[in-house]
């Protein structure tokens, strides 16, 4: 019996040590989405707030492809050890499971949960040189010339390309749909006019809408962001029931120990809830909404619930 205590005692303490000595290095964060979009810019974000609360850097590591899924596999079959985490999507853990027919990753169980980051909405948007002002103008633009508008989004199975699916599916209209390896390398694009419209984070896209490069038409949520109270909902704008919310979570692989879950939970969802950042990620174009590993794990059973009929009345799968 006291050799049994002994190694519990001895358990329970590496344990503890284990967790106060987390980390001892530096941490790769992987991003499933180039540089630049709006992804990417959260979890530049995310990672100074681990930095200065666990003391170690925490490195971005863009790995862009396949509708976020070579990111999100390569953080699946990483070693659970903490020194690879990864920020997942409304694309990876909502939308693909149901798009894509072989995901070399279950969305469930090669994961574990960390925490909800934020969310935000898509903007509709279009260059200024297409003249249009509206979601009205546009809709009867697109219906004049079936065909002729290009919708750019930052790959196949992301929420901008859902939101413009769904946009096509509620509407009528005849566009065509061009992804590109995220919203970054979208977004010269939309700026010169090879693609004419967008529906992009709000993030990504709010200093060429100050600057007046870009036009926004509509939000992508059923009520008014507060950023741009001025700015209409889709809903109200002639599609109504029109509701796209984009997400960011950061997950570790399958079997990562509960103490570092919980170490990095709780920085973020300290460093989050302090009122400069979360105004700051407010004026960004988001709102933060951490929570406990549960919670983000419901939350991902109820996404790919919710987006599975929405995929499939489009018609869409990719093998």
């Amino acid at each position: 019996m006291r050799a049994i205590l002994l190694a519990i005692v001895l358990l329970v303490g590496a344990t503890l040590s284990h967790a106060a000595e987390y980390p001892t290095r530096p941490v790769r964060m992987i991003v499933p989405f180039p540089a630049g979009g709006g992804v990417d810019l959260i979890t530049r974000f995310t990672t100074d707030i681990l930095a200065q609360a666990l003391g170690q850097p925490f490195i971005v590591d863009n790995r862009p492809g396949a509708g976020a899924n070579l990111g999100a596999d390569l953080l699946a079959k990483s070693a659970p050890d903490g020194y690879t985490i990864g920020t997942m999507t409304i694309g990876t853990h909502g939308i693909n499971p149901t798009l894509y027919a072989h995901l070399p990753f279950d969305p469930v169980k090669d994961f574990t949960p960390i925490t909800m980051l934020v969310i935000q909405p898509n903007v509709m948007v279009v260059p200024k040189s297409l003249g249009v002002r509206s979601v009205t103008e546009f809709i009867a633009l697109a219906k004049a010339k079936p065909g002729a508008l290009n919708a750019g989004s930052s790959g196949n199975g992301t929420s901008l390309h859902m939101s413009a699916e769904m946009f096509k599916q509620m509407t009528g209209v005849d566009i065509v749909h061009i992804p590109y390896r995220g919203a970054g390398p979208l977004m010269p694009d939309l700026l010169g006019g090879q693609v004419q419209v967008a529906f992009n984070n709000l993030p990504t896209v709010m200093p060429h809408i100050r600057s007046g490069a870009l036009v926004p038409l509509g939000v992508t949520t059923l009520t008014r962001w507060p950023l741009l109270p001025e700015l209409p909902t889709l809903h109200e704008s002639g599609v109504p029931g029109f509701d796209v919310s984009s997400w960011y979570a950061l997950m570790g692989p399958a079997k990562l120990p509960r103490d570092i879950v919980m170490a990095l939970n709780q920085a973020l969802v300290q460093g989050l809830e302090r009122p400069d950042i979360r105004d700051r990620l407010l004026e960004m174009g988001t709102r933060p909404t951490p929570g406990a590993p549960e919670v983000l794990a419901a939350f991902v059973d109820s996404e790919m619930a919710r987006w599975a009929p929405v995929v499939k009345a489009t018609g869409l799968k990719i093998d």
